[in-house]
């Protein structure tokens, strides 16, 4: 009998450690969509059409008639809407780690994942407050990236996959270049975007009106801040090109045999190039709104498969040994 016991003890908390998965992995979808829409407010330059914070034109967000979401305020209340609904998935998500989740640092991040999201609300209400200055709305931008890539951080680190523990591959090369290489890729991916918020927000999308040439020349005349806010954003998606495109080359040419490094690294592959025509399109149509908002939250989504490719390879990847197998093995951080 207290066999029986234990065994629907294990199978329970393997239903538990199921359902915080998925719940993470909603968690981090929503985040997604909720960076969307944060794209739909810019581009369609509704930030500021509900003036008052944290009410709404002095109603409480939550009572707000729907008769008068129109227009600009659509938009923005929407934004609000959806992003309280996104911190309160976040808020059920850090107690529920802390109640459930026996690694300490999964529970941390969880809160630090919390926090993120808590400084994030606060920033979007700051923007509207002070009319929408670029260093806050930068900070509000970058900041919702970084919380983006902790809910998916949390959605793999609470997967049935990484609990059993990752295979481990060796590095065919004297050193673990992989992993570093997948760091120094999304550390470029971030740069990109934070140059992609500076252009937004100091409304330089369209600095330079032409594309791939820039006013018919390969390199422009840098006559104002402008400009060269908007060139400097394309040397950014050349580097960051090369950067995804020597990963995605490196993961092919050793590790396609290993389906958790060679799938997010071909979906990392195929999103650059959505993002690199949704940049064209977007100087093309003139800032379409909807090309435009693609445009943003296809960044957010290379970022982070770039992230759980990164976490997955310094996980998985060892350095060179003379073992030719590959045993399951728990990372020391797993």
């Amino acid at each position: 009998m207290s066999r029986n016991v234990r065994v629907a003890g294990s199978l329970q908390g393997k239903g538990e450690s199921v359902g915080l998965h998925r719940f993470a992995l909603f968690t981090a979808g929503s985040t997604a969509v909720l960076i969307f829409i944060g794209g739909l407010v810019t581009s369609t330059e509704s930030g500021l059409a509900v003036p008052d914070w944290p009410t709404t034109y002095g109603w409480n967000m939550f009572t707000f008639p729907f008769s008068k979401w129109v227009g600009g305020i659509f938009y923005e209340h929407g934004h609000r809407v959806a992003a309280s609904f996104v911190g309160f998935l976040t808020t059920i998500l850090m107690i529920w780690l802390f109640l459930k989740e026996e690694r300490c640092w999964v529970r941390w991040l969880g809160a630090a994942a919390f926090l993120a999201v808590l400084g994030q609300g606060i920033l979007g209400g700051l923007t509207v407050l002070y009319l929408l200055p670029t260093p806050i709305s930068m900070a509000h931008a970058c900041l919702a990236q970084t919380f983006f890539c902790l809910t998916v951080a949390l959605a793999l680190f609470t997967s049935p996959a990484w609990k059993r523990g990752l295979p481990v591959v060796r590095e065919r090369h004297a050193s673990r270049r992989l992993p570093w290489l997948c760091a120094m890729t999304t550390g470029s991916i971030y740069l990109q975007l934070l140059l992609g918020a500076l252009m937004r927000h100091t409304d330089s999308g369209l600095a330079i009106p032409d594309f791939p040439l820039a006013f018919g020349k390969i390199l422009p005349p840098l006559t104002s801040a402008n400009v060269v806010i908007h060139f400097l954003h394309r040397l950014g998606a050349v580097l960051v090109t090369v950067m995804v495109v020597w990963t995605f080359l490196r993961v092919r040419r050793f590790y396609s045999e290993h389906p958790l490094l060679a799938r997010p690294s071909a979906v990392l592959f195929g999103l650059l190039w959505a993002q690199l025509a949704l940049g064209a399109f977007t100087v093309w149509t003139a800032k379409s709104v909807m090309i435009t908002t693609m445009h943003v939250a296809t960044g957010a989504l290379v970022l982070a498969f770039s992230v759980l490719l990164t976490l997955l390879a310094f996980a998985m990847v060892r350095e060179r040994g003379p073992a030719a197998v590959y045993p399951i093995r728990r990372a020391a951080w797993q």
